[in-house]
């Protein structure tokens, strides 16, 4: 028994140190997890949430020109913020106290990979 509780805390702490890191380090997982639903997978604002008179359109993080205006913090903002905060819709919710630094991170990364573009400097 008592080999077993060493295990099991052994685990536990791995986990502990391990999880944050790998989680933040997978933009597309955050995506698909908290984005998709209203943006599409692919990001094109075409998720499955979006149906005929849903009061708002989501942006499309595939183009290019319209995202390239955008700076890394601009897109940090409104992640963090939700919509209001970049005089856009209250549909998009503020998702700071949910996700960490490191996950606002990697989603910012990710949409520069969805969108092929570095943004404004």
């Amino acid at each position: 028994m008592h080999r077993f509780v060493n295990h099991a805390v052994l685990l536990f702490a791995a986990g502990m140190l391990l999880g944050p890191s790998a989680r933040a380090a997978d933009g597309e997982q955050l995506f698909k997890f908290y984005c998709a639903q209203c943006h599409g997978l692919q990001g094109k604002g075409d998720g499955p949430n979006i149906t005929e008179g849903f009061p708002v359109e989501p942006r499309n993080f595939t183009k290019t020109d319209e995202m390239n205006k955008l700076s890394d913090a601009d897109i940090r903002n409104v992640i963090q913020d939700g919509g209001p905060s970049a005089s856009k819709s209250p549909m998009m919710p503020p998702w700071g106290k949910s996700l960490a630094k490191d996950d606002v991170d990697a989603l910012v990364k990710h949409l520069r990979v969805l969108c092929k573009c570095k943004g404004k400097q």
